[in-house]
């Protein structure tokens, strides 16, 4: 009987600090994900903010011809080779551009699964209505 009521407090506890595991887990392990903001939030975050990055992801070619200034070039195709050392800060704020949202999103979508977590994908240069360079 005594070897029965403790063998009942082990399962009970057990199963108690395993729903506390659990539960802390899905708390503390917020899954990372980009946000998608307009070409005006953006802009408004950028003045607002010091320290960012505009990552244009298309081609060379479009980024000669027109581009946000200030914005660094990583084709889409490149994002999972060269994201982690052109931008080794994981943390830093970091806006995404292409010309009309897809290659921005799904670049977004990659940085974030590289651990990427201060992600805004401001979708086409279309939309930006603040001024840009060309050529080199």
């Amino acid at each position: 009987m005594i070897m029965m009521i403790g063998l009942k407090n082990f399962i009970v506890i057990s199963a108690a600090f395993l729903f506390l595991f659990i539960g802390c887990n899905r708390v503390g392990a917020q899954q990372a994900e980009y946000r998608k903001i307009s070409a005006e939030e953006a802009y408004l975050m950028m003045m607002s903010e010091d320290d960012f990055i505009i990552l244009d992801v298309r081609t060379e070619e479009e980024y000669v011809e027109q581009r946000i200034e200030g914005a660094i070039l990583i084709p889409d195709t490149q994002i999972r080779l060269r994201a982690q050392r052109v931008i080794p800060d994981k943390y830093r704020l970091i806006f995404v551009y292409c010309r009309s949202g897809v290659r921005s999103a799904a670049s977004a979508r990659i940085l974030v699964s590289l651990g990427y977590v201060n992600v805004y994908d401001m979708g086409g240069i279309i939309d930006w209505n603040y001024g840009t360079v060309s050529g080199l």
